[in-house]
């Protein structure tokens, strides 16, 4: 059985409150905890049914100010899952 792959584009992601220099170290780690939460829990129903999703509102989450860019990544792919997965 081969594994499932899935195209997954995010044309934009809209942070408020970070600094712009940090947007591709972010995009990084929302890249990697996407791929990781992916592979640990599998692809959520409505992925599995091809869904186009045009707008996901993923919620909020928390992040101090001494949060990194990847932390903060690594909670967005995680509230982007959540989201999917609702």
């Amino acid at each position: 059985m081969r594994p499932k792959s899935i195209e997954l584009h995010i044309e934009e992601l809209v942070l408020h409150g970070f600094q712009p220099g940090d947007r591709h170290r972010i995009a990084c780690a929302v890249e990697r905890e996407l791929a990781r939460v992916l592979a640990e829990r599998g692809m959520p129903p409505s992925l599995a049914e091809g869904l186009t999703v045009a707008h996901l509102d993923a919620g909020a989450f928390n992040a101090t100010p001494s949060s990194t860019a990847e932390r903060v990544g690594e909670q967005v792919g995680q509230a982007l899952y959540g989201g999917l997965s609702r």
